[in-house]
């Protein structure tokens, strides 16, 4: 990253987000059960937390199990929601001491209980964290938010965008509305959505690759943000108007 840039970055507080996507093609390519894939993809995720306050990342938001993902295999379910039990438990010393603020947004009727408990405590212990807020979606809809959220307001004849940004964040445990997506990435080659943060992702630089989530490194996070830093962003202005 040249210099020019590094300055830039760490002046930004940048919302990233990603759709962790990939984990089970990497473990087909390689001959594993689909479970190692999403182990794999669990040590991905502890690489680029711990790299993304280095690049002015302010905001993390990882799409970790959609409402969607209920139908898979009962099986791959509970391998995928234990793995991120255990992520939870395991890494709120660690959050904790490196100043990482860890909310789990999304639905939590449906998920084990032991598994709210852990949510409830990493919320609970990084609490204080300054550096980085790492937003984990789990049984998570954008679709089904911005529904709950518009139903919650029928009572308002008028709503401003701030009101209704912080009730989705109140009907996704997300508290206090997160900033709008900077950058928007997903590995695993596949090129859409998947009702990802539709409202936050409003003016979202888009970034698709190839790679599987588990190969994802902290140079990609890097390169990835560089190329974001190349782009002009003009919100629906002129060029020389965006500029100023």
């Amino acid at each position: 990253m040249n210099k020019s840039n590094s300055s830039r970055i760490l002046n930004s507080g940048l919302h990233v987000a990603i759709l962790l996507d990939g984990n089970g093609r990497w473990a087909a390519a390689r001959g594993l059960p689909r479970s190692e894939g999403h182990r794999a993809g669990v040590t991905a995720v502890h690489r680029v937390v711990r790299c993304a306050p280095s690049l002015g990342i302010g905001t993390l938001t990882l799409y970790a199990f959609s409402s969607n993902n209920w139908d898979r295999p009962a099986s791959e379910v509970a391998s995928l929601l234990g793995l991120l039990e255990s992520y939870l438990r395991g890494a709120a010393g660690e959050c904790e001491s490196d100043g990482v603020r860890v909310r789990v947004i999304g639905r939590r009727d449906r998920i084990p209980p032991s598994l709210v408990e852990a949510i409830e405590a990493v919320e609970r212990r990084t609490a204080g964290g300054d550096r980085l807020e790492v937003r984990i979606a789990l049984d998570y809809s954008s679709r089904q938010a911005i529904l709950r959220a518009s139903c919650w307001m029928l009572s308002s004849l008028e709503v401003s965008e701030r009101e209704f940004a912080r009730r989705l964040g109140q009907v996704t445990h997300g508290g206090e509305p997160a900033p709008d997506v900077d950058l928007l990435i997903r590995t695993g080659g596949e090129r859409r959505l998947s009702d990802f943060m539709l409202w936050e992702c409003a003016y979202a630089e888009l970034l698709f690759t190839p790679r599987m989530w588990p190969e994802f490194e902290a140079a990609d996070l890097e390169a990835a943000v560089d190329d974001y830093l190349r782009r002009e962003r003009r919100f629906g202005r002129l060029p020389e108007a965006a500029a100023s």
